[in-house]
């Protein structure tokens, strides 16, 4: 299971308050495509699955698909804002190889 930084946990728990809707989680999640084989999609989901995979951080619920879950094992979500990087990263141990933008792996 993907885990957050507390810099991403602020970051995520700002966006879900300016969407209003405090039953939002996020979704993390792995597809196939991108340059390098996956691409990781997160966004904001109220429709949670009996099978997903759950956890929380600070009041922030984070969900996950069964199948993507085994794909971010152990990695993790950070959010930069900084004059050189600003944005949400995973790093990810499990990813042999990365594209340029970060969004993609295999």
């Amino acid at each position: 299971m993907i885990t957050l930084t507390p810099s991403a946990t602020t970051k995520v728990r700002q966006l879900i308050e300016q969407e209003g809707d405090e039953k939002l989680a996020l979704r993390v999640a792995v597809r196939p495509g991108g340059c390098s084989g996956f691409a990781y999609e997160m966004f904001f989901d109220s429709d949670i699955a009996t099978d997903d995979v759950a956890t929380e951080f600070d009041g922030v619920r984070v969900v996950v698909d069964p199948s993507s879950a085994q794909l971010l094992t152990g990695a993790e979500l950070d959010y930069k804002d900084g004059l050189e990087k600003s944005g949400f990263e995973i790093i990810n141990p499990n990813a042999e190889r990365t594209c340029g933008c970060g969004q993609s792996f295999s």
